[in-house]
């Protein structure tokens, strides 16, 4: 725990195998109640060795999304009745030890929900970002930033701590399954008033991060534009979005 309250991380895996192990021993257990990892269909060992390590494992009996796996994640995370849940990659993308300072944040009572940008610092292409990412990362951010009315420098990080509240009342199963279920959240988060704060995540970009291919790529980015629009269209009360309906499906915990 941390100032008594209860933190849960969760990881969303798929073919975590190489990196599993690396990225368990840097969490920082002295303040780390619990770790679950939900995979989402594996073709590795990567279910075995999260056993293997002592992990509660949830499965999926086939490959349905990264948001899927992020739905059953805040589910189960849930369940056991947690006062925060740090999302971290498997991958070993994102450094472990910086889950203390973003639970931190959030036992301060000043923040909802704590991003680990990559691109506060400036090391992201120093980290081994590829430059067409970085590119496109930037773009995307500024194009969110003015629809959204927002100063944050990354929407596109996969490293994120969250309240219990935050995930108990955001509308999240009216998202996609896919990847653009991050952006979605974001943008829900941010309609809904909730307190976003971030801090610099320096990324290592190895050949065992994942990352997804130039097509779902383009996908994703055209996903994000019109996630901003829908929230713009939405603000300005000329049409009404299930994804940021306060009333939406929302993650039972019953």
């Amino acid at each position: 725990m941390l100032e008594g309250k209860k933190i849960i991380v969760v990881m969303p895996a798929y073919n975590a195998e190489k990196t599993l192990r690396k990225t368990y021993n840097d969490i920082p257990m002295g303040i780390v109640d619990e770790v679950l990892l939900v995979d989402d269909f594996s073709t590795d060992r990567t279910v075995e060795l999260a056993k293997n390590i002592g992990l509660p494992v949830f499965t999926h009996e086939r490959n349905l999304g990264y948001g899927a796996n992020q739905k059953t994640c805040y589910r189960e995370a849930l369940k056991r009745n947690p006062d925060i849940v740090v999302m971290l990659h498997p991958d070993y993308q994102y450094p472990p030890k910086l889950i203390t300072a973003m639970a931190g944040l959030i036992t301060s009572g000043m923040f909802d929900i704590v991003l680990g940008s990559r691109i506060l610092g400036g090391k992201a292409r120093a980290g081994g970002m590829p430059l067409y990412k970085y590119f496109a990362n930037r773009i995307l951010t500024f194009i969110e930033n003015i629809f959204l009315r927002q100063k944050i420098s990354e929407y596109h990080t996969g490293y994120r701590a969250f309240s219990k509240d935050t995930l108990i009342n955001l509308p999240l199963l009216e998202n996609s399954d896919d990847f653009i279920f991050d952006n979605q959240m974001l943008a829900q988060a941010v309609y809904f008033g909730y307190r976003i704060a971030e801090i610099t995540a320096p990324a290592q970009y190895t050949k065992e991060s994942s990352s997804i291919n130039f097509r779902k790529s383009v996908v994703y980015g055209i996903g994000v534009i019109f996630t901003s629009m829908k929230f713009a269209i939405q603000s300005l009360g000329l049409a009404r979005f299930s994804i940021f309906d306060k009333d939406g499906k929302k993650i039972d915990v019953s």
